[in-house]
């Protein structure tokens, strides 16, 4: 063959698919639901200090977003030297697989996780192993049964999405017990701050007292700074060594790191948006369950709604219906759940559009 060729396996990857963004009809009105966007943008504060880093966009940004850092550090009491920034924390489970996985290891991710974990395990020649899951929730005695001698990484989002469960501490703490001391377990905790579980924590302490854990965590969701791409991981410190070593040195904009520092010291903000998500969440379970769909519960800011297989009431017939409607939610098919929608949690008017779509879509497939 005369032109380059891709290393063995990277064409077996399934790209990533984002929630689709149609382009608005004239005179209609369109609520994306697809991509789990808070409804109420960033904070008043971090679109200011956004726009002040404007005057200086000649200049490189520090390279080791050090006030992003510290801010994170105050923010959690957490050591600013054992904190990674990445662009979103996508490129830092990528760091994370180039550093730790190499062709012939094995990555053990759940049935219905994050589509990021095979991309991130197979771009570095490494195999992706599927764990089992028990109602639409990781299942540790499944991913314990998946672990064999080459086993080097265990995935895990913990609220997960897209169906939006979680695993109890004690189960995370059970699952790192069980797990060999040479696998890294990586926790991402990108919904962690929508969970109002008394037994729910999203790491923290494990990486602390553990040589062998990481928890990833992003801006992208309550913090609304999506478009800015700003992610971060809490590690030991050697493990923040090595993914250093890879780490372009310029990886988080000046202004992302701006911006987020104020986000995340806007706390009224991020309490609005959790008491909204939850009172709203609770509502759509319920108003959809009336109509005879099943809804998975959630403790993120989006819900899992389940539809029957037979003809004119399908996942995908709702799907279509929905988006002439300017309603968009996230079809699941590449996540192995083909007869299910993801719905983010919107605005007061996009949630009861919603159920009234689904109303008028149910009663029409009698």
């Amino acid at each position: 063959m005369n032109r380059p060729v891709p290393n063995p396996g990277i064409l077996d990857i399934a790209p990533y698919t984002p929630g689709k963004s149609p382009v608005p009809e004239a005179g209609r009105k369109v609520f994306k639901l697809s991509a789990n966007e808070t409804p109420f943008g960033p904070s008043p504060k971090a679109l200011e200090a956004y726009r002040h880093a404007a005057d200086h966009l000649e200049d490189y940004p520090e390279g080791t977003s050090r006030v992003l850092r510290e801010a994170i550090g105050r923010a959690f009491g957490l050591d600013p030297d054992r904190i990674i920034c990445g662009a979103g924390s996508d490129e830092i489970l990528n760091l994370l697989a180039h550093t730790y996985l190499a062709r012939g290891d094995e990555a053990i991710s759940t049935a219905h996780g994050f589509l990021v974990y095979p991309i991130a395990t197979m771009a570095n020649g490494a195999r992706n192993v599927v764990a089992a899951e028990s109602n639409f929730t990781a299942d540790v005695d499944e991913i314990l049964k998946a672990v064999t001698a080459r086993t080097k990484l265990v995935w895990l989002a913990n609220p997960n999405n897209p169906t939006g469960t979680y695993l109890p501490f004690d189960e995370v703490k059970r699952l790192r017990a069980g797990l060999p001391s040479h696998v890294l377990l990586v926790l991402d905790a990108a919904y962690a701050d929508y969970v109002s579980r008394n037994d729910y924590e999203m790491g923290l302490e494990l990486v602390a007292t553990t040589e062998n854990t990481v928890m990833t965590h992003t801006f992208s969701k309550i913090h609304g700074l999506a478009s800015l791409r700003i992610g971060w991981m809490f590690a030991p410190a050697h493990i923040v060594d090595a993914v250093n070593r890879i780490r372009g040195p310029f990886n988080v904009s000046t202004p992302a790191m701006r911006a987020a520092v104020a986000a995340i010291e806007d706390t009224a903000h991020q309490e609005m948006s959790k008491a909204f998500t939850e009172q709203w969440r609770n509502w759509l379970a319920d108003e959809i369950g009336k109509l005879g769909l099943k809804v998975t519960p959630s403790v993120a800011n989006f819900v899992l709604i389940h539809f029957p297989t037979e003809k004119g009431r399908t996942a995908d017939e709702a799907d279509a219906f929905l988006t002439k409607r300017g309603l968009v939610l996230r079809g699941l098919k590449n996540y192995r759940l083909p007869h299910a929608l993801r719905m983010t949690i919107g605005t007061e008017e996009a949630n009861r559009l919603v159920v009234e779509g689904l109303r008028e879509f149910m009663a029409g497939s009698k």
